[in-house]
């Protein structure tokens, strides 16, 4: 099947007036304080009980990608392994390329039998996904596209009566967090699914480690250590006909107003599995140091390539977390967790101490394919799942241990929550970028209000 997304392809003008309306609200800042004043009564819409009447039906659930890089294809696969009555319709992408290499790898797929998307239901442009959101009859919307475009998607598919697939994180800075936290209520009063890309909190060993810990098996917990230390990701390059807001857009990992930098768009994972273990409280405070000590040229954008982040718990615990992308030094990801009794180790499933040495020896099905299922299940059994308000604290979390390093500073989990900080830029017209700047500790100012 060859693709034609050109035919839904906006004009660059057309597609940022569409952005301006829907994925930017005329004055986001005047949601955020309307949000944080109270929710205002939401209407049911498509229902819930609506959606699972028409599951019921035919058993088919329609599904659009929304993001159709690495992340979304591999999404996109796991939907039809955990579930073969979930069927692709639609795809949506920024770029025509991407989303034609995204078809060319799903017609391929083992389920190729649920993959449904013919050239009327492709869609290109700045409002791609909202394009999808209009024309096409889908159930589940799966969002994998970069995070700085989440809160706006989610919004979108939570007002249409979309059940959601989210990939993590949700956010980039404090406003949109606020934001999907806002959103997470409305999903729940609309009886909609909202299931993370925090994939970990499904897969079955690290769950297993996790109630044994909870349980008691070494006593109080006392302390945590995150490590996600790994090499470099991609690059794409940069391209002579690109301008340069396409070249951030394709290099989006480097640009913290479209990835958080690599401690929100990465280390979430593990800071979100530290979250878990104190019971979804936040901390009350972080501290912590960081830099770019191979990341120097210009194509890094202004992310940095290590940081070291303390993470302070109202209960007197912390969290020591550390993680680096470079290339050619020691790695290792993994959750160490120290109690009163003994230790866990959660990626490896194994506790030890006074209760003697325990490791999860069950099955352990693709943690991609689990979250997937589990949202299906929910639709189907009209028991819903929302994920909202652990994927909104976790980002927060890993945006407080950017900000921390970034600033040099000491922050509170407060102040953050309520700071004015949004990273939208003034356009998303494909030309001139936003400026690029290079957070220098005691001098980069994290605008926190009533903060020196």
């Amino acid at each position: 099947m060859t693709a034609k997304p050109a035919k839904h392809e906006s004009s660059a003008t057309e597609s940022n007036q569409s952005l301006a309306r829907t994925l930017v609200p005329s004055d986001r800042r005047e949601f955020v304080k309307s949000s944080l004043v109270g929710t205002a009564a939401i209407g049911l819409g498509t229902s819930f009980l609506q959606r699972s009447v028409h599951a019921a039906g035919d058993d088919i659930l329609r599904v659009g990608l929304v993001g159709c890089g690495g992340r979304g294809t591999g999404a996109a696969s796991n939907v039809m392994t955990a579930d073969k009555y979930a069927h692709l319709v639609a795809m949506a992408d920024l770029f025509p390329d991407r989303l034609e290499q995204s078809r060319r790898l799903l017609e391929k797929d083992k389920n190729a039998n649920q993959y449904q998307v013919d050239d009327d239901h492709c869609y290109v442009g700045l409002d791609a996904y909202q394009q999808l959101l209009d024309n096409a009859e889908v159930d589940v919307v799966c969002l994998c596209t970069p995070p700085h475009f989440r809160p706006a998607m989610l919004e979108a598919a939570i007002k249409a009566g979309k059940h959601v697939f989210c990939e993590k994180p949700v956010a980039v800075d404090s406003a949109g967090v606020r934001k999907v936290l806002e959103l997470t209520k409305q999903a729940e009063e609309k009886g909609l699914n909202l299931v993370s890309g925090l994939c970990w909190r499904y897969d079955r060993g690290v769950k297993a480690t996790m109630a044994r810990i909870k349980e008691g098996a070494i006593g109080d917990i006392r302390a945590v250590q995150e490590n996600y230390l790994t090499g470099t990701l991609w690059h794409r390059g940069h391209k002579p006909e690109w301008s340069d807001m396409e070249f951030q857009m394709r290099n989006w990992l480097y640009f913290k107003w479209l990835s958080g930098d690599h401690i929100v768009e990465q280390f979430i994972h593990s800071l979100d599995k530290s979250l878990w273990l104190h019971n979804d409280e936040p901390p009350v405070a972080a501290y912590g140091q960081g830099g770019r000590q191979v990341r120097t040229g210009e194509e890094f954008g202004d992310v940095f390539d290590h940081f070291s982040v303390i993470y302070e718990w109202s209960d007197g615990t912390r969290t020591h977390a550390f993680t680096r992308q470079m290339a050619g030094c020691f790695n290792q990801t993994e959750d160490f967790v120290y109690g009163t009794k003994g230790t866990a180790q959660i990626l490896a499933n194994t506790t030890s101490g006074e209760a003697g040495d325990w490791k999860f020896d069950g099955e352990k099905p693709s943690m991609y394919d689990e979250e997937h299922r589990a949202l299906f299940s929910a639709i189907r059994e009209g028991k819903p799942i929302n994920n909202g308000t652990y994927m909104s604290y976790s980002t927060l979390m890993a945006i407080m241990g950017r900000e921390v390093c970034y600033s040099g500073r000491t922050i509170t989990w407060e102040e953050l929550l309520n700071s004015p900080m949004d990273f939208t830029p003034h356009s998303y017209e494909m030309g001139p970028a936003p400026t690029v700047s290079i957070p220098e500790p005691g001098k980069y100012r994290t605008p926190v209000a009533d903060k020196a």
